[in-house]
C-alpha cells in the first residue's frame, strides 16, 4: 500500500498497514523544526515526517478590500481582510493563527441592507489549478484533500457576529435565512469544484462545540445548520459517492455525532479528549464513523512527558484496534508551548505501534 491507499483503508475501517502521522505547526515550531532538522524549508515538515495527504487550494476569488471598508471604522496595524470581508486583527507574535475578528454585518438589522453585502462569488473564481494539484499529489502516492474551513455556520457567524446571528436564529429573522442560504450556496460551489478535480477527501470546518457544552441547542442545529450541511455533502456525493467527508468541530460535540452520521460525515475531527471520552464515544459510534485526532493539544502535547504522549497514542489506538477507524493525531495546531521532544514522541509512538502491535 502507498500512503494514500493506507489512509483511505484506515478511514473506511478496512485493513491498513501503517499508523500514519499528521500535525500542524505554528510559526515558532516551524522555526524549531528547521533548527532541529537542518531543513532549508521550514514549512516542509509534512514531507519530512511522511504525512499521507496534501491540501488542494480552494477556488481563487478576486478580492476587493475597498468594498468592505465602509463596514469598519479603523484598523490596528497588521489587520487583514479575508475573502469573506471579515477583518482579522493580529494576535500574539508566537501564535499568529489566532486573530481578533471584526464581523462586518454586526449590528445591522435591516435585511435589505444585509442583502447589499458583497459576498464572495466563487462561481466566478479560478479553479484551474485544482486538477493539476490533485494529479501531482496522487503521483506522489498521497491523498488529496479539499480543505474547506468555514463552511456554513462559521462563514455565517464570522460575517454577522455570533450573538447577532444566534438572535436571528432564535427569532426566525429572515436575516438568518438569507445569510445561511448565501454561504451554503457558495459552500456547494467550492465543494463541487474539489470533487470534480478528483480529491479523495473534503474537510468541512464549523465549530459547534464549546469546552464543556454544545455551542447551540440541538433544535437550533437541526433547524438551521444540519439541513444545509447535508446539501453540501449531497452535492459532493452526487459527483463522487466514494469521497471521504471530514467534519471538524473543536469542543464538546457528543450530542451532534448521530446527526453528523445521518448527513453523511465519515470522519469526525478532532474529538477533543479534554471534554469527550474517546472510549465511550468509540463504543457507541465506532462502527459508524471514523475519527481523526484524540491526542490532546490542551493537555498531553504541551504539558505531558514524551512517555505520556506515547502512552496516549497507544491507549487510543488500542481502543480502536479491533474495528479500526482512528487516525491518531494532535487535536489542533501545535502551539509554541509544545516541546519538540513531544512531537518526536508522537511520531515515534505511531511508528512503534505499527511495528509492534498493528495486525498482531
Amino acid at each position: 500500500m502507498n500512503k494514500r491507499e493506507n489512509l483511505i483503508a484506515l478511514l473506511k475501517r478496512q485493513r491498513f498497514e501503517e499508523v500514519p502521522v499528521e500535525f500542524s505547526l505554528t510559526a515558532h515550531l516551524c522555526d524549531e523544526y528547521a533548527k532541529k532538522t537542518g531543513s532549508i524549508d521550514k514549512y516542509n515538515y509534512d514531507e519530512y515526517f511522511g504525512m499521507p495527504w496534501r491540501n488542494v487550494a480552494d477556488i481563487a476569488v478576486q478580492k476587493n478590500d475597498g468594498q468592505y471598508m465602509r463596514y469598519y471604522d479603523n484598523f490596528k496595524e497588521g489587520t487583514y481582510i479575508d475573502v469573506w470581508g471579515v477583518a482579522h486583527q493580529p494576535g500574539s507574535e508566537a501564535a499568529k493563527h489566532m486573530t481578533y475578528m471584526r464581523c462586518p454585518l454586526k449590528g445591522i438589522d435591516d435585511v435589505d441592507e444585509i442583502k447589499k453585502y458583497p459576498f464572495p462569488q466563487f462561481q466566478h473564481g479560478d479553479a484551474s489549478h485544482q486538477k493539476e494539484q490533485v494529479d501531482t499529489i496522487h503521483a506522489q502516492g498521497l491523498a488529496a484533500m479539499g480543505n474547506m474551513q468555514m463552511t456554513v455556520w462559521e462563514a455565517a457567524w464570522y460575517i454577522r457576529g455570533m450573538e447577532d446571528l444566534m438572535m436571528d436564529m432564535m427569532s426566525g429573522d429572515p436575516i438568518a435565512d438569507y445569510i445561511f442560504d448565501t454561504v451554503t450556496e457558495q459552500a456547494i460551489i467550492r465543494a463541487k469544484s474539489f470533487a470534480e478535480a478528483g480529491v479523495d477527501m473534503v474537510f468541512f470546518g464549523d465549530d459547534i462545540g464549546m469546552q464543556k457544552t454544545p455551542m447551540m441547542s440541538l433544535d437550533l442545529y437541526c433547524e438551521w445548520i444540519k439541513p444545509r450541511m447535508k446539501k453540501v455533502i449531497d452535492a459532493v456525493r452526487a459527483i463522487n459517492p466514494d469521497i471521504i467527508v471530514f467534519y471538524h468541530s473543536c469542543g464538546f460535540v457528543t450530542p451532534f455525532i448521530e446527526h453528523l452520521i445521518e448527513i453523511g460525515v465519515d470522519v469526525l475531527n478532532p474529538l477533543q479528549t479534554e471534554c469527550m471520552d474517546f472510549e465511550e464515544i468509540y463504543r457507541e459510534f465506532g462502527g459508524k464513523i471514523s475519527f481523526h485526532g484524540t491526542i490532546g493539544t490542551q493537555s498531553v502535547m504541551p504539558f505531558g512527558t514524551p512517555e505520556d504522549v506515547r502512552r496516549e497514542v497507544f491507549k487510543n489506538l488500542d481502543i480502536a484496534k479491533e474495528k479500526g477507524g482512528l487516525f491518531a493525531a494532535p487535536t489542533h495546531v501545535l502551539e509554541p508551548e509544545v516541546p519538540w521532544e513531544n512531537i518526536i514522541a508522537y511520531v515515534d509512538a505511531c511508528r512503534e505501534y505499527t511495528e509492534t502491535r498493528l495486525n498482531k
